[in-house]
This record gives C-alpha cells, structure tokens and sequence, in this order.
C-alpha cells in the first residue's frame, strides 16, 4: 500500500521564516508537499513558493490557489516555468504544482476585477495553459484569454516540457465538476463537512468520467483546518471558532454547502465585518456551537485531529494539506508523520 501523502498550507497566520524553517522540519519527517496560500492581499503565493522550493530539497510546492484574474495566463506559465527550473525535480518530475481560483468578494470588486463567469474564463486558462507549457507556439482566442503566436521562448535554458500539474481550488457543483474533466487534480475547500467531500468527490467523478478518465486519474488534496493542542484543547476550540466566525462571515456559500444552520450564518454576519477585527471574531466565536467546529475541522488532541482527517481520506481526499491553525506547527507535523 503507498504511503498517505501528508502536506501543510501556509497563509499568513506565522512568520515567513519560521514557515521556512517549518518546511524543512517537516520534509525531514516525510511530508510530501507544501501548498502555499495566496492570501487576501497579505501574501503573495510566488514569493512563497520560491522560498520553499530553495529551503527544501523535496518537497513539492504548489498554489492553494492563484486567482486567474491577477495575471495574465502567458506570464503565469513563464512563473511557474521559472519555479519549475528553481525546483529542480526529484524522482524524475519536477517539483511545482498550479494551482488556480476565481477568487472572492469583497476583494476583487473593491479592486475593480469583475468576474465574470468564472467557469468559462477558467476553463480558457486552464486549455491555455497546458498548451503553454508544451513549449509551443500558442494562438489561442477565447472571450477571456487572447495570444497570439507565444510560446515560453527560453533561449538558453531546458526547452523540454513542463509537467506541471494543473489544479482547480473548486468549491460549487459546477466548478468541481469540470475541474474533474480538465484538470490533472481539484484543491477541495477547507471549513467543510465530511459529508460536502463525499458529495464533492462525486461530482469530480462525474467530470472525470466526461472525458474518458476514471476519479484515479484525477488527485484530490484538501485543505484540512487543524487547531491541534494536547496541553489545552480548549485553547484549540477557540481558536477553531475564530476561524468558522470568519467563513460564516465572509464565504457563507461553503457554510451552506456543509449544512450549516442558516440561523447561525445571520447570527455571526451581523457580528462581523470585512475586515474584520480580532474583537470581531472573538465576539463572534462565543455564538458558535463546539459540534459545529468538529464538523468542519480537525480540532482538539492529536489523536482527535488524527480520527478527523482520517474522515476526510476515507471520504476520497488523496492528501492532506493541514492548515495549522495554533502558533506552533510542529504538533501538527508530530503528530501526522506517520500517519496512514
């Protein structure tokens, strides 16, 4: 049986080098990858990801998620083809990963992007894309993506193709769906219920199927909140709470998704704000209910968080990337290094 792939997501919850001293301490205790947030408009995920493909020697590195509308799908391949030649590759495969979203509000309008049917411009950059990193000369003429006789002209580097995977940071249905038909792997959504992965992993299914693949060929990480403590596992439901209250607040389409009471999504939304102040979610935790926080996350003791991401696997998650959420990360790495 293969080992179980094991990941962290990085935001900006922790200092960036200890996030970079983190990374080598948990490829030396056998995880697989690290996915690197591009967070709000506090961290760019690039700069991240660089640093980790330089401070690690195997650990593959991808984005948990690039908004396509930030960049343009031509100077996205020459970045990620850069990092494909900074990573080097192991094993024989190089070592990034891309992963791409449409982003979310209140952020892109107040920037002044308007998305606009997300699935069809994400569908153009994701054909783009993997034409781009044949190497060839791309025309591509869509309604969101226009090139014109490009290709990544590296003129005295590896002019071999780049495999570099391509994912989608899918939420809805419909998205989920065509992430499982065009893509080489989904990044399901984190704050959700073992019961939204089922559903979720089906409808990859579906996809995949649409265009002659079996759910096998599609990978399917998830980013797993972990509130981990076995000192003071209340101190770790508090902080899961914080980070619910501003879910509840900010992406209530993934609450409704897993079930959660709408009562309690109008109770928390009239607490906080965007942004949202650390007041603000604290006074917002204490209206969340302990079991709401248990269907959503890994929170409590190790073996709590252990039992809970077993969930998620045995839902149809093929790798972890735990989001730890307490100042201390390597009790996560601790306690996940053998896990599986």
């Amino acid at each position: 049986m293969p080992h179980q792939r094991m990941a962290l997501y990085m935001q900006d919850k922790h200092d960036m080098r200890y996030e970079l001293e983190i990374a080598r301490y948990a490829e030396e205790r056998g995880f697989s990858e690290i996915w690197q947030a591009d967070t709000r408009l506090a961290r760019d995920c690039v700069v991240m990801m660089s640093a980790f493909l330089t401070h690690t020697q195997r650990l593959r590195v991808g984005s948990g998620v690039l908004p396509i509308w930030t960049r343009n799908p031509a100077v996205i391949a020459a970045t990620w083809s850069s990092m494909w030649e900074l990573g080097g590759k192991v094993d024989g495969r190089g070592r990034v990963m891309l992963g791409l979203g449409a982003w979310w509000e209140p952020i892109a309008s107040r920037v002044g992007v308007h998305r606009e049917r997300p699935l069809a411009a994400m569908r153009e950059h994701i054909e783009a894309l993997r034409q781009l990193f044949t190497m060839e000369e791309v025309t591509y003429q869509g309604e969101f993506v226009k090139l014109d006789r490009i290709r990544l002209d590296v003129a005295f580097g590896d002019t071999s193709p780049r495999d570099i995977p391509l994912y989608i940071g899918a939420t809805g249905p419909r998205m989920l769906e065509m992430a499982g038909e065009i893509c080489d792997g989904v990044v399901l959504n984190y704050v959700v219920s073992v019961d939204y992965i089922r559903d979720a992993v089906r409808l990859v299914e579906q996809g995949a199927r649409s265009a002659g693949k079996t759910l096998d060929d599609v990978d399917r990480p998830e980013l797993i909140v972990c509130c981990l403590s076995d000192d003071d596992p209340a101190a770790a439901m508090a902080e899961g709470k914080k980070l619910v209250a501003y879910y509840l607040a900010t992406e209530p389409h993934i609450m409704k998704a897993s079930g959660v009471d709408e009562e309690l999504l109008e109770r928390v939304q009239s607490i906080m704000s965007w942004p949202a102040t650390e007041a603000d979610y604290i006074k917002a935790s204490r209206v969340i209910p302990d079991d709401v926080v248990r269907e959503l996350m890994a929170v409590g003791t190790s073996q709590e968080c252990r039992d809970k991401v077993q969930e998620y696997v045995e839902a149809g998650v093929t790798c972890p990337i735990l989001y730890p959420m307490m100042d201390d990360i390597k009790p996560v790495v601790d306690a996940f290094a053998d896990f599986g």
